[in-house]
């Protein structure tokens, strides 16, 4: 396993001739074909594959060669576990699919990868966390852009009622939300009683609550607890953006 984690073709060659077990797991369920992935020795995986070792194993939390291979960034790693028989669905026990970790991780040929051979882009997690919303509160627009070109439900939520835009807006994540925007979202209350212009408000960016303004979300409406997105901020800058000040009615 140390052979393979630290990239020793020779050695682990070596130790498989002399009867190594290659699908030995560690306490924690970790194979050489884990730590392999991992660390992206996609030489070592191929010859690891030539002698039989399995895509199913499993770590602790779930783990599998696929999943850490997505996690790191692995591409050329994960080209090659698909064409050995890994299963694309697998997931760790919080439901993260390998899909899901490549997209929190803004992998983003790894995340075209798995698509392309039939990963669920709308797989959420157990807390009903999607890859769409993950990628948009970490600020990953490509990413982002990829999954809803490839079907992402653009206004999933998790259980806490918030959607992607929600998130991305609170975050300040501009590109995202122009990535998001041109998939009309929901601008109006959502199922946590709030709208992602009260979330943009909250959040601070001023720029981010004129991009949502410019995409017609409404300044007022009110959220589950009758405040409009203004009663939310202190500050002149974005209380302007919301309310322009107006001289003969044209916007100073």
């Amino acid at each position: 396993m140390v052979a393979s984690y630290s990239g020793h073709f020779e050695c682990v060659k070596e130790l498989i001739m002399q009867g190594a077990d290659i699908n030995y797991q560690r306490e924690t369920g970790s194979t050489a074909l884990f730590f392999a992935c991992q660390q992206g020795h996609n030489d070592i995986v191929q010859l690891l594959f030539e002698f039989g070792a399995s895509t199913e194993l499993q770590t602790q939390d779930g783990g599998t060669a696929l999943t850490v291979a997505s996690q790191y960034g692995r591409s050329k790693v994960v080209d090659t576990l698909l064409r050995n028989g890994a299963n694309v669905h697998d997931q760790l026990h919080d439901g993260a699919t390998s899909l899901f970790l490549a997209a929190q991780e803004d992998h983003v040929t790894v995340v075209r990868q798995l698509l392309s051979s039939g990963a669920k882009v709308n797989h959420p997690r157990e807390d009903g966390t999607a890859p769409l919303w993950m990628a948009a509160q970490m600020g990953h627009s490509e990413v982002v852009k990829v999954l809803l070109l490839r079907g992402a439900d653009r206004d999933a939520d998790r259980q806490d009622g918030s959607t992607a835009l929600f998130k991305a807006a609170y975050k300040g994540h501009n590109n995202v939300i122009e990535e998001l925007l041109k998939f009309s979202p929901s601008l109006g209350l959502l199922k946590n009683g709030s709208t992602v212009l009260h979330a943009a408000v909250v959040g601070g960016n001023h720029k981010t609550v004129r991009l949502l303004l410019e995409a017609n979300a409404d300044p007022m409406l009110p959220n589950k607890n009758n405040e409009l997105p203004a009663d939310l901020t202190k500050s002149d800058r974005i209380l302007n953006t919301l309310h322009p000040k107006t001289v003969n009615g044209e916007s100073l």
